[in-house]
């Protein structure tokens, strides 16, 4: 039996392709999808012996994994090893009746449902194909179907989007109750189509982010959610009925867990090796098909990126990192500088010094992390 105890699998296809989106991913190939399920099976049954058994999760993101056939997804979801948390991402207008009892029957027991906005304009925007009102439909119809774990994405930086905007998404997404809540910054990567028509708007929505974030931030924690990673919120307390909600199988990548990634794109992470498959759909079925392993690239993971890693990571969490785990990446000077600033917390306990970001420092985020590394 293996160690590992986290594993991603990742379902590429769309209906469409949004012009900010960077992922790997294929659009429709509905004939290829059977072929390519088959593939993560064949991967999966490979790399078998590095799963520990039960596994602590399991992650289907995409791409849009509900617009994979449904026949095709019940497959693959029955073919999954058993796991304690066990996630599927879901565009609202791809959610069903018969879909989410698919889900349901097949053990999912949380769904990441991909909202990013109630408002139509920017939806159009970001060219996404649901409507507002297929967000909500969906919320009820996983609530119909039994799921009592749902997180729901918004992003916000949208070109267009006001402060009031954002407001009302915020509010939006609150009447529907959602356990866990993703609220991203847009990130048009360079060479996007997205960026290509909206660079202008973009950079002069970048004066407004910090303020947007805080907005988002004092929102949900009014509203009983918990801000335990920069952009993510869980209900916590007697609203979390005795349950952690955080997203067990990212918690996993924020500690530096090792994971298995199958299917095109994915990366591994397994005793010191980072491996990232091949992105082409061809290559990466002929490859199962014949047996072998789809690795397009493999890094070694040396002990100073494993520690510069997990300060990135550990102090985008609101519990505090071990100065042991991250002494040789840990600038002391820039350390001593940033807790007189108010911007990191330092304290003992009986195993030794520990280290988290303050509020104020949570707000700076990266640019404070980017200071404490040698």
């Amino acid at each position: 039996m293996g160690h590992v105890r986290h594993l991603y699998v990742h379902l590429p296809f769309c209906a469409h392709r949004c012009g900010y989106c960077d992922f790997v991913t294929v659009v429709g190939r509905g004939e290829q999808h059977g072929s390519y399920v088959g593939a993560l099976l064949a991967e999966l049954e490979l790399e078998r012996d590095v799963l520990a058994n039960p596994l602590e999760t399991v992650f289907v993101g995409g791409g849009t994994p509900t617009f994979t056939d449904p026949v095709e997804l019940a497959r693959l979801l029955e073919g999954l090893p058993a796991a304690r948390e066990l996630t599927v991402e879901a565009n609202p207008e791809t959610v069903t009746p018969e879909l989410a009892q698919l889900l349901h029957a097949a053990a999912v027991n949380r769904v990441s449902l991909g909202a990013q906005s109630f408002q139509a304009h920017l939806l159009d925007v970001l060219e996404r194909r649901a409507s507002p009102d297929d967000v909500r439909r969906a919320g009820r119809l996983l609530r119909g179907a039994g799921f009592d774990n749902v997180s729901l994405d918004l992003i916000y930086g949208i070109p267009g989007q006001s402060p009031t905007d954002l407001e009302r998404d915020l509010a939006e997404a609150l009447t529907l109750e959602p356990e866990h809540l993703s609220c991203y910054e847009l990130e048009a990567k360079p060479g996007t189509r997205f960026t290509h028509a909206h660079g202008a708007e973009l950079e002069q929505q970048a004066d407004a982010m910090e303020g947007y974030f805080e907005q988002v931030v004092d929102t949900l924690s009014d509203a009983g959610y918990r801000w335990y990673e920069t952009a993510n919120f869980c209900l916590s307390g007697a609203r979390a009925g005795g349950r952690d909600l955080r997203a067990r199988h990212n918690l996993g990548y924020w500690h530096g867990s090792d994971y298995l990634g199958i299917g095109i794109g994915a990366v591994s992470t397994i005793s010191g090796e980072r491996r990232r498959n091949t992105a082409g759909l061809p290559r990466y079925v002929a490859a199962l098909a014949a047996g072998q392993r789809s690795s397009a690239e493999i890094e070694v993971i040396d002990d100073e990126t494993r520690e510069r890693e997990k300060l990135l990571l550990g102090l985008r969490l609101d519990e505090p990192v071990a100065v042991a785990d991250v002494d040789g990446a840990l600038d002391r000077t820039a350390l001593a500088r940033m807790v007189a600033g108010g911007l990191v917390h330092l304290s003992s306990n009986g195993r030794g010094e520990e280290i988290r970001l303050t509020r104020r420092g949570r707000f700076l985020g990266g640019g404070v992390t980017a200071e404490l590394l040698v």
